[in-house]
C-alpha cells in the first residue's frame, strides 16, 4: 500500500523505521508545525520532520487541516501517532482506507492525549497499544489490533513510553494486513475512561497522600512536565523514588540518614528520594544533592 504517516514526537520513530522497511510504500510524513523550543525560543521542528528529512521522505506541516487535501489523494492508508490534531471527517474519508491510529493504551481506556502518565498515577499493572480506525470521535473507532504487557513497578513514563513504542510496529503491521485482507474492525467494546491532557500545575506533588500515590505520581510525570515541589521558594523535581514503610515524618518533612534522603507523607507512610533535579541544576541522585544542600534532617518541602 501507498501509505502516509501523520505523527509528531519520537515515539512515532520505531514505526516508521518498520514501514520504511516494509513491503508499502511510506510516500509522505505529516507533522505539526515547527515551534519555539529552548531558552532561546528558536523554532524547530519535530523528531519526526528530523527523521524525514534524514530518510529523503516528503514532509510537510500543515497549518490547518484543509492543507492536507492535494497531498492526500493518492495515498492508500494513513498512520497516525501522536500526531496532536483532530482531523474532521472529510480530511478522514480521502485515503482509500482512511487514517489508522496506533494508540498507547488499551481502549476503550485511557482515550485521550495522556493515556500512559494516566495508566502509570492510577498505579495500573497492565497496559499496551491499539491500533484503530479513526473517526470524528476522541479515540471512539473500531479495533484493528491490541498487544498488551505487564508494567513493571520501577517503569516511569519515559520507559513504558519507551516500551510501548517498540509494540507499534508488530500492532500496525496487523492492521494493515486486515486491511489488504477486507477484514473488519471490531467496535470497542467496555466502559470508557479518558486521560486528559496533563498541565504543570497538576504536577505538584502533594505530601499530603500517601507514599504509593505519591510514588505513581512521580513515575506518571517523569520527565514531562516533571513532578514538583518547592524547596526554599523554587521548583523541586523528584525524578526517581521508592516508598518505603519503616519511617514515619511528618507529612514534606525531609529525614536524612547515611545513605538516604527520606520524606514523610500521609498514613505514617514515607518516599526515599533516588533522584532529583533541584531548580537550575541537572538531574543528580538524592544523597549527592543532600550532602551539597548540607541537610541535616527536619527541613521542609513547600
Amino acid at each position: 500500500m501507498r501509505l502516509g504517516v501523520a505523527a509528531t514526537p519520537e515515539v512515532a520513530i520505531p514505526t516508521l523505521n518498520w514501514l520504511l522497511d516494509s513491503e508499502h510504500d511510506l510516500a509522505l510524513v505529516i507533522t505539526q508545525p515547527d515551534k519555539p523550543a529552548g531558552r532561546g525560543r528558536n523554532l524547530k521542528q519535530s523528531e519526526v520532520a528530523d527523521w524525514a528529512v534524514e530518510h529523503k521522505i516528503e514532509v510537510i506541516k500543515p497549518e490547518a487541516s484543509e492543507d492536507l487535501k492535494e497531498h492526500l489523494e493518492n495515498i492508500d492508508c494513513v498512520v497516525t501517532i501522536g500526531y496532536g490534531v483532530l482531523l474532521p471527517q472529510s480530511i478522514l474519508d480521502i485515503p482509500k482506507f482512511g487514517f489508522i491510529n496506533l494508540h498507547f493504551s488499551l481502549l476503550p481506556a485511557y482515550r485521550g492525549a495522556a493515556p500512559v502518565q494516566r495508566a502509570l498515577q492510577n498505579g495500573d499493572s497492565i497496559s499496551g497499544v491499539s491500533v484503530f480506525q479513526l473517526e470524528k470521535g476522541m479515540d471512539t473507532g473500531p479495533i484493528y489490533s491490541t498487544i498488551s504487557i505487564q508494567i513493571e513497578p520501577q517503569w516511569r513514563s519515559t520507559e513504558l513510553l519507551s516500551v510501548l513504542s517498540k509494540l507499534g510496529p508488530k500492532a500496525v503491521e496487523k492492521a494493515l494486513q486486515m486491511i489488504e485482507r477486507g477484514e473488519s474492525p471490531t467496535p470497542q467494546m467496555g466502559d470508557s475512561t479518558i486521560a486528559p491532557k496533563i498541565s504543570k500545575l497538576e504536577a505538584q506533588i502533594d505530601f499530603r497522600k500517601d507514599s504509593t500515590t505519591i510514588v505513581n505520581h512521580i513515575r506518571a510525570f517523569t520527565y514531562e512536565p516533571g513532578a514538583w515541589c518547592l524547596w526554599k521558594g523554587e521548583s523541586f523535581k523528584i525524578t526517581e523514588a521508592i516508598s518505603v514503610k519503616d519511617v514515619k515524618l511528618a507529612e514534606g518533612v525531609i529525614g536524612v540518614d547515611a545513605k538516604r534522603v527520606l520524606v514523610g507523607c500521609a498514613a505514617d507512610s514515607a518516599i526515599e528520594l533516588l533522584k532529583v533535579t533541584p531548580s537550575g541544576k541537572k538531574e543528580m541522585s538524592a544523597i549527592e544533592w543532600a550532602r551539597g544542600a548540607r541537610l541535616t534532617g527536619g527541613e521542609h518541602f513547600g
